[in-house]
């Protein structure tokens, strides 16, 4: 059978080293789904600022993806690009800036990602206003709701479309809001939204902290998610970085089994991290997958997997091979 073009030519080039982790690890990607199985996926790093939706997006239309974890920084900045994508400023020449071009940016409510600003009112004071009304009237009616569903019910409202500046088709966000799916956001409290949370508590705007909900209640979440859906062939877990993103949710399997005390759950049934951390003494991000055995996580027949390269040259590569173009 004929092989897409991007497809085709991976399989070409992609021979050796980590380009063939490349190739084994889409490949058993593939295998697991057609086995019929489920992925996890998690997000560490700015993968959002780096615009994962435009692969990540269809991944999730196809049910290729059925739950993510992610880090705070993650979830609010699809949508920030969703939103103010026009008044992004790209910084070709980063690794020469001086402290005082940095401080020039920061007059311009510039906030710099790498090689891209994020703009202070186009993206982060727009979607702090939206949000806003979500938390207070929440507040206000007494309920409480996981930082994703808040964002769920921004996208769901309407009130954002006028200034779409994106294809929809092209936010992960969007396309996980449309599918209702999980999505599990360990240490919200660190990210640009958690701080201005913190921000309308302090002033007393929002009187119940907990209005939304915890990391231990996302872990509990997750936990009834994965009991349902982790017989057969199982869970995978393909994981774009390190992190709490990664740790988190990776937990879960021995939580169930040894602290709960249940039996008979399986662990993870793929693994796959793309990560440039070096291998080193107590790196949990820079760490094989064998050593996840003896913490229950994995078990010796798991296909493991790691990319050692940069997740945005290499997820979309991964993504594309999974999705057959």
């Amino acid at each position: 059978m004929a092989q897409s073009p991007i497809s085709a030519f991976i399989r070409h080039h992609y021979r050796h080293f980590n380009a063939a982790a490349l190739v084994d690890a889409a490949d058993a990607y593939r295998a697991h789904l057609e086995a019929g199985g489920q992925m996890l996926v998690t997000l560490a790093g700015a993968m959002s600022t780096a615009e994962l939706g435009l692969s990540l997006a269809e991944m999730i239309r196809q049910d290729k993806v059925h739950a993510i974890c992610c880090t705070g920084a993650n979830l609010e900045e699809d949508v920030f690009n969703l939103v103010a994508h026009d008044h992004y400023v790209r910084i070709p020449n980063y690794r020469d800036l001086t402290a005082a071009d940095e401080e020039a940016l920061l007059a311009r409510h510039l906030n710099r990602v790498t090689d891209t600003c994020i703009p202070e009112e186009e993206a982060i004071r727009r979607i702090e206003r939206a949000v806003l009304e979500e938390w207070t009237g929440a507040d206000q009616a007494g309920e409480a709701y996981f930082p994703h569903e808040f964002m769920y019910r921004i996208l769901k409202s309407g009130k954002l479309e006028q200034y779409y500046q994106i294809d929809p088709k092209d936010s992960w966000l969007l396309a996980a809001c449309e599918k209702n799916l999980p999505i599990i956001v360990p240490g919200w409290e660190d990210s640009t939204l958690g701080n201005i949370f913190a921000s309308h508590c302090i002033t007393g705007e929002i009187k119940r902290v907990h209005t939304v909900r915890s990391g231990i209640e996302y872990m509990m979440m997750l936990a009834d998610w994965y009991k349902a859906n982790c017989q057969g062939q199982g869970i995978g877990f393909f994981q774009i970085g390190g992190g709490i993103a990664g740790d988190f949710p990776i937990c879960v399997v021995p939580m169930l089994e040894q602290d709960l005390q249940m039996a008979d759950i399986p662990r993870w049934g793929y693994f796959c991290q793309i990560s440039d951390s070096t291998t080193s003494y107590g790196s949990y991000s820079g760490a094989v997958p064998n050593e996840k055995i003896t913490w229950g996580k994995l078990s010796a027949e798991t296909p493991k997997f790691i990319i050692e390269s940069d997740a945005s040259i290499v997820a979309p590569l991964v993504f594309a091979c999974v999705l057959g173009q």
